[in-house]
């Protein structure tokens, strides 16, 4: 089983309370695993990283020592943001390493959480443009000036965005740190966790969250939870048998639920959320399209340029030209 490696940002003026309940939770969690299995190695890493691993400044006065720099931390699976005291402005600009890092850590394929202000620090980066959001209910009518091509979404206290995840409240990331929880360890653990850390009845994070990319919202639980294990495994070999062990459902059973759930097949889910992911890479990273190719899971370019052209009637060359042009031109 992998290890996910989890990171923690800190930075000056934090709210603490945004790290520390999501960080105790999966620590919870990764315990609750390990007494589970004992000859398992650990499935979750969590760490903490600042810029150049810095100790931050505190708005209250406490100090908390980061592991490590955000250099030693590229290799980040999930990445959680804290929310900030006040005005994030001066925060924001004093964090341009952080944000060019985010950028980065993005294109590689890192999982991005932020909580209230925090989620400023995406918006920043440019990760959050045409794309829905949300931050502090406090902060709507500032953020929304800021920040005019995002799609603040008001009235959503979690929104999704491809690999981009947004909490209003310190609430609202309990109920995404349960979400990570059944999908990187297993459900049974998540629900561990949030009887310990919630007492009162929930709803889920499956029926409350925005979901940019759902098209074809469904009851089925179980299918949310397939199409959220192939948006973050796309770059992975997958077939269709191994998916469907995973999940434990025969092939044919997975076949028939996902379709009804969501009018396609695994298979082709598969692949658009690849397209998807490559027209993204095409359009904001110099990335080859070989490297594009291997990173949307095809080793075979001359397959991954056909397959392009196929969905999109041209090829990922003559897209790249095409939406650059556009970004760059003046009018």
């Amino acid at each position: 089983m992998e290890t996910t490696k989890i990171t923690f940002i800190l930075t000056d003026n934090m709210l603490a309370t945004g790290t520390v309940l999501p960080m105790e939770m999966l620590h919870t969690a990764s315990l609750a695993s390990a007494r589970r299995d004992k000859k398992a190695s650990p499935r979750l890493e969590i760490r903490t990283a600042s810029i150049d691993a810095a100790v931050p400044q505190g708005p209250h006065g406490f100090t908390w020592q980061p592991e490590l720099s955000l250099e030693q931390a590229r290799d980040s699976d999930i990445i959680y943001l804290p929310a900030l005291w006040r005005n994030p402005r001066p925060t924001l600009q004093r964090s341009q390493p952080l944000i060019q890092w985010l950028r980065e850590c993005h294109q590689q394929g890192a999982i991005l959480c932020a909580v209230s202000t925090g989620c400023c620090f995406m918006a920043e980066a440019g990760l959050l443009d045409g794309r829905v959001a949300t931050t502090h209910w406090h902060y709507f009518d500032q953020f929304q000036k800021d920040y005019p091509n995002v799609d603040l979404k008001r009235q959503h206290f979690i929104t999704q965005a491809g690999r981009v995840y947004c909490a209003a409240s310190v609430n609202s990331l309990a109920d995404l740190t349960v979400h990570f929880i059944g999908r990187f360890l297993d459900r049974s653990l998540a629900s561990h966790v949030e009887r310990h850390f919630s007492h009162e009845i929930r709803r889920s994070y499956e029926s409350m969250a925005y979901y940019e990319d759902a098209d074809h919202p469904h009851p089925d639980e179980q299918i949310v939870q397939v199409q959220m294990w192939l948006r973050d495994n796309y770059a992975r070999n997958i077939t269709m048998s191994t998916l469907a062990k995973r999940f434990d459902m025969s092939t044919r059973t997975l076949n028939r639920r996902f379709k009804s759930a969501t009018g396609s097949t695994p298979l082709a889910y598969l692949r658009r959320t690849r397209i998807n992911t490559a027209k993204d890479l095409l359009k904001t990273s110099n990335l080859s399209i070989a490297e594009i190719a291997e990173r949307t899971g095809y080793q075979d370019t001359t397959y991954f340029t056909e397959l392009f052209k196929s969905q999109l009637d041209t090829t990922p060359s003559d897209y790249r030209s095409t939406v650059r042009a556009k970004l760059f031109r003046t009018s």
